[in-house]
């Protein structure tokens, strides 16, 4: 567990971690006079597990968002969930043949890395892989953006992308990375059974080591004429292409 201090904002960020993580956090700041009825819900429900509430002027607000917009609220957080990454395996094994794994070789902008997680969560992956180095970690933008799934999704930050790859294939996951490149299309594949889905960063896109780790290189067919997507868009497209799959057993 990390144990670095940090604030939550927004609304439902704070819904979240009140939700999936109360024994986490610390104390709650609401705005004085906020008019938003969800900011008394929000207080009854941290009164309700004993966390401190404070009402305070906006100034205050402003002060801890460090220029987020927290719409009345936010929460500190003593401890974020973390995932080891010797978890990983356990979590594909547990998925019973139908791990769907989304891998960011590094993605640079906390807003994509929320995209991407809200999407991940929104298709109900088994987890999400991001490299320590040269790449975003989940922080306050990230969990704003991901609008509560960086609680409640798995999310392993590993020191070593392309060993994680490889001990995936150890445990029968398949690895598609996405590059434009290629000719090979995303629908093309059969997406149902264990997959890991692999996207690059927002302006090199795959590093060599990672493309080196990938069973096969694929694309999104663009029929406009577009080279590439942003991150967060392809990896929405990417992931609810295997729901469809799944769900059309």
């Amino acid at each position: 567990m990390s144990k670095s201090a940090q604030w939550i904002v927004g609304l439902n960020a704070v819904a979240s971690a009140l939700e999936h993580d109360a024994g986490h956090v610390r104390e709650v700041l609401l705005e004085a006079g906020g008019k938003n009825p969800r900011i008394g819900e929000l207080e009854q429900q941290a009164r309700r597990f004993g966390i401190d509430v404070r009402r305070v002027a906006q100034q205050a607000l402003d002060g801890v968002a460090g220029g987020l917009r927290h719409q009345g609220a936010a929460a500190r957080y003593a401890a974020a969930k973390t995932w080891d990454e010797h978890e990983l395996p356990a979590l594909v094994e547990a998925a019973e043949g139908k791990a769907l794994v989304l891998v960011l070789d590094g993605v640079q902008d906390p807003h994509n890395l929320g995209a991407c997680l809200r999407s991940a969560a929104a298709a109900g992956a088994t987890a999400v892989v991001f490299p320590k180095d040269k790449a975003v970690q989940v922080n306050a933008t990230v969990r704003k953006t991901s609008a509560g799934a960086a609680d409640t999704l798995p999310v392993f930050s590993v020191t070593n992308l392309s060993r994680t790859l490889r001990d995936l294939q150890k445990s029968g996951v398949w690895i598609y990375g996405l590059a434009g490149e290629t000719d090979a299309s995303l629908y093309a594949l059969d997406l149902k059974g264990n997959v890991a889905l692999v996207l690059g960063s927002e302006g090199e896109g795959l590093r060599r080591l990672t493309r080196d780790n990938c069973d096969q290189l694929v694309r999104i067919p663009m029929p406009g004429g577009f080279e590439s997507l942003n991150v967060s868009v392809a990896a929405g497209v990417a992931l609810f292409e295997a729901v469809r799959q799944r769900q059309s057993n």
